[in-house]
């Protein structure tokens, strides 16, 4: 479906992005594959490994909607990846991770509805999931924003949201900083509380999620794979097996425990063979039955009060399965 398609990326530098771009160059023939991006410096380095004839790059911020108007010319599907997204640095700063991740996610809307984009998937997280943290609240506000856009649109451009946990090796997490401490001569490893869990998705399969679901997407959807938990402690013994671990306590706005479909969505949650689909809390001019995605792929309510949370999920992997998913990243 991407071939001859321009597809532009915001905040396409990051890891997604280059992942993403990896796996379209080489499964697709796109016309024109746009990196959407504030950061100059990543952009060049970035061009020094991509350089295929559809690639376009093109400086700009997520808030300035004139630039994302530009941008969005003759594009086919955007993926909105760019956000404010660590955590501490976000409850320090919380009116610039509002005006990234909610004022910016209303600008890319504005701009795909303006030039007629086909669809739009915005990239979420488990932390908008009854959120703690700023970050996660000012998700779950862009969550809805591109939900409740498709009623703005007309369904002439779709808008879904995937969102999924803890991304393998990506810039900011654990496992780069367990290998830096590793390479410094470090004595112990820092873990935050032994209880931890998180849900675990290499980027790989992250990006091949987010493909999938522009397939499967009717609009309004928020799409959460069914993925592993791993437990902080076991983490730490895949990266380090020799060293011991301290406890530093949780940094603000972290939680033991990280939820992907909350159990007051539970009567909007719909369960697929290997996802799950949270529908709008909204009913769209259109209606739309979501029980039958556009691959023909079937889903059924979940039960009443279920709720999908890294600390009770039915996959855990083992510290063997962890150094594994690691290594693929």
């Amino acid at each position: 479906m991407f071939n001859d398609k321009t597809i532009l990326i915001t905040g396409g530098t990051g890891s997604f992005g280059k992942k993403y771009v990896k796996i379209l160059l080489e499964k697709y023939k796109p016309k024109k594959l746009i990196i959407f991006s504030r950061d100059e410096l990543k952009q060049y380095e970035m061009q020094q490994e991509y350089n295929d004839p559809a690639m376009r790059y093109f400086i700009g911020d997520v808030r300035d909607e004139a630039r994302l108007m530009l941008a969005m010319r003759e594009v086919d599907y955007v993926i909105h990846a760019a956000a404010m997204k660590q955590v501490p640095a976000s409850e320090y700063n919380p009116m610039e991770c509002i005006k990234t991740n909610i004022m910016g996610g209303q600008n890319v809307i504005n701009a795909a509805i303006h030039n007629g984009v086909k669809q739009v998937i915005a990239l979420s997280t488990d932390k908008a999931a009854n959120p703690v943290n700023l970050y996660g609240a000012t998700k779950l506000a862009s969550d809805k924003l591109f939900v409740a856009a498709n009623n703005i649109s007309g369904g002439k451009t779709r808008f879904s949201v995937v969102r999924y946990g803890n991304v393998v090796g990506s810039r900011g997490s654990v496992v780069p900083f367990f290998h830096k401490l590793m390479a410094e001569g470090a004595k112990e490893i820092p873990i935050t509380d032994p209880r931890m869990t998180r849900f675990w998705i290499t980027l790989t399969e992250g990006v091949e999620f987010v493909l999938k679901n522009f397939q499967r997407m009717q609009g309004g959807e928020i799409f959460v794979p069914k993925i592993p938990s791993v437990r902080i402690t076991d983490l730490a013994k895949s990266v380090a097996p020799d060293l011991p671990t301290t406890i530093v306590g949780i940094r603000p706005g972290e939680k033991i425990h990280e939820i992907m479909c909350p159990m007051d969505d539970s009567h909007l949650t719909l369960e697929f063979n290997d996802h799950f689909v949270i529908t709008p809390t909204i009913t769209f001019m259109a209606a739309i039955d979501y029980h039958v995605n556009l691959l023909g792929e079937k889903g059924r309510p979940v039960e009443q009060g279920f709720e999908y949370n890294s600390g009770s999920n039915s996959h855990f992997l083992t510290v063997d399965e962890i150094s594994d998913m690691n290594d693929r990243g």
